[in-house]
């Protein structure tokens, strides 16, 4: 079993591979005494232990995490797991179908403003609104 030194420095190792040195650095400057334990928490937890297991690979853990996003509305998390998805090889039409998937199960206003955050995203990365 590993100590949770090492499931903290593998839960860096990932956190960092999925979404970005430059967000992980924000995240960890902006930490206080309040979130200190939560930091520590994600990434141990979310990033060491869930993410790191063999059982899925990160572009599969990406579709289950866009689509619990949508399902329950947690809109502040979206954009940023929509960058972690392409950075772990998901293609623009490939979240497209993950978003129309989401309105079936999930509903048309979820779909809808997962679209527009979309949207948002991809044309301030690319200049193109969600691949049109």
């Amino acid at each position: 079993m590993s100590t949770d030194q090492e499931r903290h420095e593998q839960g860096m190792t990932v956190r960092r591979a999925v979404l970005s040195d430059a967000h992980v650095d924000r995240s960890i400057a902006a930490t206080t005494d309040l979130t200190a334990d939560w930091q520590d928490f994600i990434t141990r937890v979310a990033w060491g232990d869930v993410w790191s297991r063999p059982g899925l690979d990160r572009r599969s853990r990406s579709v289950a995490v866009l689509s619990s996003l949508i399902a329950h509305g947690h809109h502040e998390e979206l954009a940023m797991h929509l960058r972690a998805a392409v950075r772990n090889g998901l293609t623009i039409d490939e979240i497209r179908e993950v978003i129309l998937q989401s309105a079936i199960y999930s509903g048309v206003p979820a779909a809808n403003s997962a679209f527009r955050i979309a949207s948002e995203v991809f044309a301030a990365e690319t200049g193109d609104a969600a691949g049109d």
